[in-house]
């Protein structure tokens, strides 16, 4: 397929002066993933009034010294560059992908058996690159905590849960995890990740749910010789409600299709900045997508889902902060060894100038799993080069290294990816004793750490 976007953050640090300008730069950037990775955790109440207002602060941060140290006009369009090219287009994505996945009804309840979490989580593990981790999440975990909701051992359950369908499910298509979409935007070809990490996916997925197979089957086991609690969802057949959103999903699909192919050649001014007409009419069929499923999906979906507009107002204020934040840190890569950020560069460098690819997968993955794992791919993303031909060529494995890094380990803690604290806030709502954030953490380091050390091992 043919690159359906340029690398605009590289073509938006053009104007500034990357190689003069030192780590304080980066600060508001290490600043907003920070409040991210704290705040719901550390001052919740505090977080969900007012986290307009630290967007806002952090992103002032960069905007106001970047207007006096570069000049207005410089720093504007590397701003607007970034916001008209890459953050409109991510946002409303995944604005389209919550709305169609969250008129997604599974209604029904099946027996927990070791069996029947399994299929749920098998399903789950796929559906998540085709609705996204979010969607595939929150369209399976209320039916999965009703199908064990009288069972001894349930908590194991949710937590698997995060590791496949929340993250590492959501590897094999743009639409799968916002990481993927940000490589998508900067030119990665859509099928790519099919193709490139269907191997690393299935082996560490495998791996996972093998374990989890085996530990159900011995806690399940465990429970016939204790008192079960009394089942308040007795077994019903399931059913799907609301699959008008899945022709709406092929929508979303065959419009990111559609800008990748057609390539009119008719471009129009912005603002000051070019935009393609594909691009505009892919945007549009989102928004379009947006209000057909709302129109077209029947209320009680929504309500069986609990369907809230919170979650997708806080990705749209955060990431509106992240991609101004990173604004400063691209033109300090693009500046690469004569940058500030030139030991991160040779961090993951071998001594001969290639990449550590190893390096690379650890690096992203370490970060992914206390940072949000989009920004953070696309940081490595840059320091690989950015360049999305060289990228998906001669260093496929290196891209493959940050991608499934960025991916996989957002399993590692609660707040490695949005669905993962989104999942333990409902099932901690409906009743199941959830692990605390570091108990999590003696979970993924205990079946996670393994499995990446191998996968590590064996692919970079």
């Amino acid at each position: 397929m043919a690159n359906v976007f340029v690398p605009h953050a590289a073509q938006a640090a053009e104007g500034l002066d990357g190689a003069s300008m030192s780590l304080l730069w980066a600060l508001p950037f290490a600043c907003i993933l920070l409040s991210i990775a704290t705040g719901p955790l550390l001052f919740p109440h505090l977080w969900e009034h007012h986290v307009g207002k630290f967007a806002a602060f952090w992103s002032a941060c960069v905007i106001i010294p970047l207007v006096i140290a570069a000049g207005f006009t410089p720093a504007s369009q590397a701003v607007l560059h970034t916001l008209i090219l890459e953050y409109i287009p991510f946002i409303l994505l995944l604005l389209a992908l919550f709305v169609a996945a969250g008129g997604i009804y599974l209604e029904g309840n099946l027996r927990g058996t070791p069996a029947a979490n399994a299929l749920l989580l098998l399903a789950g593990t796929f559906l998540a690159s085709i609705v996204g981790t979010t969607g595939a999440s929150m369209i399976l975990i209320r039916p999965l905590i009703r199908a064990n909701d009288d069972r001894v051992y349930r908590s194991h359950t949710i937590i698997f849960f995060i590791f496949l369908v929340s993250n590492i499910g959501g590897s094999l298509t743009p639409l799968g995890d916002p990481p993927l979409f940000v490589g998508f935007l900067k030119g990665v070809d859509f099928f790519w990740t099919t193709t490139h990490l269907f191997t690393e996916m299935i082996f560490v997925a495998g791996i996972v749910l093998f374990i989890f197979v085996v530990l159900d089957i011995y806690l399940h086991w465990k429970e016939e010789h204790t008192d079960h609690p009394m089942d308040p969802t007795p077994d019903s057949p399931l059913s799907l409600h609301g699959s008008v959103n899945f022709a709406l999903i092929g929508v979303i699909i065959a419009a990111i299709l559609m800008s990748a192919y057609w390539k009119p050649g008719i471009t129009f001014n912005l603002l000051g900045i070019p935009v393609e007409i594909q691009n505009v009419i892919r945007d549009a069929i989102f928004i379009i997508v947006v209000f057909a499923s709302l129109k077209l999906t029947k209320p009680y979906c929504r309500e069986g889902n609990e369907f809230g507009w919170g979650p997708i107002r806080e990705v749209a204020i955060l990431f509106v902060c992240i991609f101004i934040c990173l604004v400063p840190v691209i033109a300090i890569l693009s500046a690469g060894p004569n940058g500030a950020l030139a030991p991160l560069l040779a961090l993951v460098s071998n001594a001969d100038g290639s990449p550590n690819n190893l390096a690379y997968f650890w690096l992203t993955g370490g970060l992914s799993s206390f940072l949000d794992n989009a920004p953070t791919y696309l940081v490595f993303f840059e320091l690989a080069g950015g360049d999305p031909k060289v990228l998906m060529g001669p260093l496929a494995l290196t891209l493959a290294a940050v991608s499934t890094g960025a991916v996989f380990m957002g399993a590692n803690t609660y707040i490695g990816n949005a669905p993962n604290f989104m999942v333990y806030a409902i099932a901690r709502h409906m009743g199941v004793p959830m692990p605390s954030f570091f108990h999590y953490m003696l979970w993924s380091g205990a079946i996670l750490l393994p499995t990446f050390l191998l996968c590590g091992w064996i692919f970079f």
